[in-house]
Parts: C-alpha cells; structure tokens; sequence
C-alpha cells in the first residue's frame, strides 16, 4: 500500500490517544473512571462506552494501536473523507465495546481498554476498499492480500473469543470489525458493485461468530 503521508484528522486521533493514555498512566484514578468495566456501565456510566477506547494499559499497547492506524487511517481518509474516516473510527470503537458488553453482560467485574476496536474497523475498512492490497507479517516473508489476512484475523480473533487466549479484548476487535465492515459499505455502497466477492468473503468470519453464537458453541 502506498505511503499517503499523514492527514490533520489521524494526527488529531493519534494526539488525542496518547494524551489521554499518558494522563491514565499517572492518575489511577482517572484510569479506573473511564476505563470499560461491565457493572459500571450497568449502572449507567454510559461515558466509559467511548472514553475506554482512549485509554491503554502501558507504552507497548499505545504504540502498536497507534502504529496500526497510522499505517491505514490516512488511506481511508483519501478514499472516503476525514468526516466518513471519524464516523467509521467512532462507530467502530462502539461496535466494539457493544459487541464486549453483550458477550461479558453477567460479568460485572470485567474491564477492558484501548482503541483495539476501533483500529480493527479502520483496519477492516481499508480492505474492504482496497480487498487487493499486500500486507506483511513479521513471521511471514511474503506479502499477503488484505482480504485474506482480514479473514484471518477475524477467525483468529473467534478462536481467541472461544478460548480465552491472552489478556486480550478478541470480542472487541471482533465488534469493531464489524463495525468498519458495515459502516464502510453504508457509506461507499459502490462497493457492492465493484468488489462484491470480497464483500461476500470478509462476511464469512462474521456469520461463523453469529452461527456459533446461536448454536452455543462459543463457549
């Protein structure tokens, strides 16, 4: 993919992530506020919806969240406008903690932050625009097409839901997937006339979690 250079709006994302991350790193209290927690919102702390998505656990989870985005945002933004970039960042983040609160609802003491959520939608997002794009791993010598390694992360991430890997928000990332998925094609629908396979091959992950969900077999 081709280096667009860095737009106001990503900047401004990225800005907005380390300065309320840093601010998290030194006051506990302002931490454990606006951090996601399941009976917090509960009882009506809707705001921890959104602010937990600003927060990270320490320097290495705000470095790799930013240095994803980085590489994606500015993409979006010229395919589809700073103000359609906001809205898929923002609806993802949300996506993804909606997604975190349905699967954990009976588990008030689960908590969970960073902007993981609405990177993955930034991230999803950009395949879907650009199915065809190469994307390289570190383990992995040869590049790898973006409709592939999405598909791959979002079965990755069902495994990660089905087995509790790691202390990592899977349904997050997996909510905000979604959200960059619909949301993207609510807002560029020429995409159905134009890559209507991949359209139909980065929905596959999302109707396995829906299937597995319904059979019970999630758990």
């Amino acid at each position: 993919m081709d280096n667009l250079g860095i737009s106001i709006v990503t900047i401004v994302i990225i800005a907005a992530n380390g300065i309320i991350s840093f601010k998290g790193f030194d006051d506990r209290g302002f931490f454990e506020k606006f951090k996601f927690n399941v009976g917090s919102i509960r009882r009506g702390e809707q705001i921890r919806m959104l602010s937990s998505g600003f927060l990270h656990a320490d320097m290495t989870h705000l470095f790799f969240n930013m240095f994803t985005l980085y590489f994606f945002a500015d993409f979006v933004v010229a395919r589809l406008g700073s103000l359609h970039f906001l809205i898929i960042y923002f609806a993802s983040l949300i996506f993804g903690n909606l997604l975190s609160l349905y699967f954990h609802k009976d588990e008030y003491w689960y908590s969970a932050i960073g902007a993981s959520g609405a990177v993955t939608g930034i991230l999803y997002s950009a395949i879907l625009l650009e199915p065809g794009m190469s994307l390289y791993m570190y383990f992995i010598p040869i590049p790898i097409p973006g409709y592939m390694f999405g598909i791959g992360y979002l079965l990755y991430s069902i495994y990660g839901m089905k087995k509790s890997i790691g202390n990592i928000g899977h349904d997050a990332h997996f909510g905000g997937a979604i959200g960059g998925y619909v949301i993207t094609l609510i807002l560029y629908p020429s995409i159905f006339e134009t890559n209507l396979g991949y359209v139909g091959l980065l929905a596959i992950p999302i109707i396995i979690l829906f299937v597995l969900h319904k059979t019970g077999k999630l758990n």
